[in-house]
């Protein structure tokens, strides 16, 4: 008997910048996105998921590798995993669940550096960052091979007066996020049921430019039932200044940006966000398509689908465009868990979870090993799952950082910008309490936690340049000879504080 039959099969959905509140099953009443709808109908939907590095290559290197961006060294999106990351010790969890029996496969984007790098998936189809038109990947030859090319969003009609809101000259058969649907497909129906195997579905959209296809069988939204974008604030002040000198550069090209905050551009806005909800509703059917897929080939009873996005987008919030903070729309996430188990019987949990904590839930469902360096933690509410709660989150930027306790959210960042929000009696981060005096011992502490992790986190990302860990040189004959030379790279070791914890019972991994 093949014990590989009992192992379910995991499906990551994947798109590139999509915000929570743009899906029905988050409360969007403007969108229609039934497929993904009903993933949260039959699974576990989390309220408050969270990226702790809202960009995308940071992002997607702590769910390879189930460390803060800080530990992996990923902290912007020109940074990569460095390629002999095998030697220290470190390993993708592809690299993990092929020892158990699982094949993977990437298909889609997944930002790896280089971009045809595979980071231990088994199988890759590549249709790459929507931005990055010159890469040629196998988007790039499909068509070519259809007689077509990747095209600029400015070379499209209406990019610069809309702010990248333009309608896709190419049409939906040969669109970016049809295409990963195509190849998703493909991999299901050709995939041996002797083998489990775990597939990420990485879509490029809805990702700018906005570029839903004209002749998609589900018409853009209308652009009057867009809610209005978050005013401007005080402190949005530097990060609008700032955003307007990276879009102007030659992968966005965007000229328009020193209007984007004109009073008459609140209709740009809502054209803005009537096109992302156009991608998202094109992302929604190739779900449908993928989860009727497994259905069709009898896998869908011994499958688990995860959908999430490695980050959000302002689309206007706070006067901003794209991504890279800790407001809200920036790093707020959706994450669905749908499971055999969970069918027609759905939650909905409110704890604090990181993005990443994806990572070891996955090992968990694999019966893989969960490495004690770990940052992920097993999502809380799944069947047969054993995790504990998290009390805090933290973020990680090169230019920024934040701590949110569920109550309060404190960000600073290298532009001078301090904020401190009550995200209950201010969702919309709009009333800035960090100079006010009521609530300075509460400042006081986040500021204390946030400064210990960030030391923390430091300290452990010079890991693979150790000499020694245990004061014990002085103890080897060798080591005062001049011959004498260490071992480089050192091996990457449990996270000591967390292991002591733990084996103190100070933390409890409970269903």
């Amino acid at each position: 008997m093949n014990k590989n039959k009992s192992k379910k099969n995991i499906v990551i959905l994947f798109p590139d910048q999509l915000r929570h509140d743009f899906l029905g099953c988050y409360g969007a009443e403007f969108i229609k996105t039934p497929n993904i709808d009903l993933l949260s109908k039959n699974g576990v939907t989390y309220e408050n998921a969270y990226a702790s590095s809202p960009v995308c290559v940071p992002s997607r290197t702590s769910l390879l590798t189930g460390l803060n961006s800080l530990k992996h060294g990923v902290t912007g999106n020109f940074d990569s995993l460095r390629p002999d990351y095998k030697k220290t010790g470190l390993k993708t969890w592809p690299d993990i669940i092929k020892e158990d029996g699982y094949n993977s496969a990437a298909i889609g984007k997944m930002h790896f550096y280089p971009w045809d790098a595979r980071h231990g998936f088994d199988y890759r189809r590549i249709a790459e960052d929507k931005r990055h038109i010159h890469v040629r990947d196998d988007y790039f030859k499909k068509l070519r091979s259809a007689g077509l090319r990747k095209f600029h969003g400015d070379e499209h009609e209406g990019y610069q007066e809309n702010f990248t809101a333009i309608k896709s000259i190419v049409p939906y058969e040969h669109s970016w996020d049809h295409f990963v649907g195509e190849e998703a497909v493909r991999y299901i129906n050709n995939h041996s049921n002797d083998e489990p195997f775990a597939m990420m579905v990485g879509f490029p959209g809805p990702h700018d430019p906005y570029d839903p296809s004209e002749d998609f069988h589900v018409p853009i939204p209308d652009e009057n039932s867009m809610p209005d974008p978050i005013p401007f604030c005080d402190h949005d002040k530097k990060f609008a200044e700032a955003q307007e000198k990276g879009l102007t550069m030659e992968w966005a090209n965007v000229k328009t940006m020193h209007k984007f905050n004109d009073k008459e551009s609140l209709v740009k806005k809502k054209k803005m966000r009537a096109h992302y909800a156009g991608l998202v509703q094109q992302i929604d059917y190739e779900v449908g398509r993928i989860v009727s897929t497994l259905k069709e080939n009898d896998l869908f009873d011994n499958t688990i689908i995860i959908f999430a996005s490695d980050h959000g987008d302002y689309l206007g919030d706070h006067g901003l465009f794209g991504k890279g903070t800790f407001i809200e729309s920036s790093s707020h996430v959706p994450l669905i868990v749908q499971t055999p188990e969970t069918m027609g019987n759905p939650k909905r949990i409110d704890d604090l979870v990181y993005l990443f904590d994806i990572t070891s839930t996955m090992l968990q469902f694999t019966g893989s090993e969960v490495p004690d360096y770990f940052d992920s933690i097993p999502l809380p509410g799944l069947p047969g799952i054993k995790t504990t709660k998290r009390n805090e989150l933290f973020g990680y930027m090169p230019d920024g950082w934040m701590i949110y306790d569920g109550l309060y959210k404190l960000c600073k960042y290298s532009n001078g910008t301090r904020t401190l929000f009550n995200m209950k009696e201010d969702p919309e981060e709009c009333k800035n309490l960090y100079k006010d005096k009521n609530v300075f011992k509460i400042r006081r502490n986040l500021e204390s936690r946030l400064s210990v992790e960030i030391m923390n986190s430091i300290r452990f990302s010079f890991f693979d340049r150790q000499v020694d860990t245990i004061n014990s040189l002085n103890e080897k004959d060798d080591f005062g000879k001049e011959a004498w030379d260490w071992d480089y790279p050192a091996q990457i070791r449990p996270l000591a504080e967390r292991s002591d914890r733990i084996e103190k019972g100070e933390i409890k991994f409970d269903r």
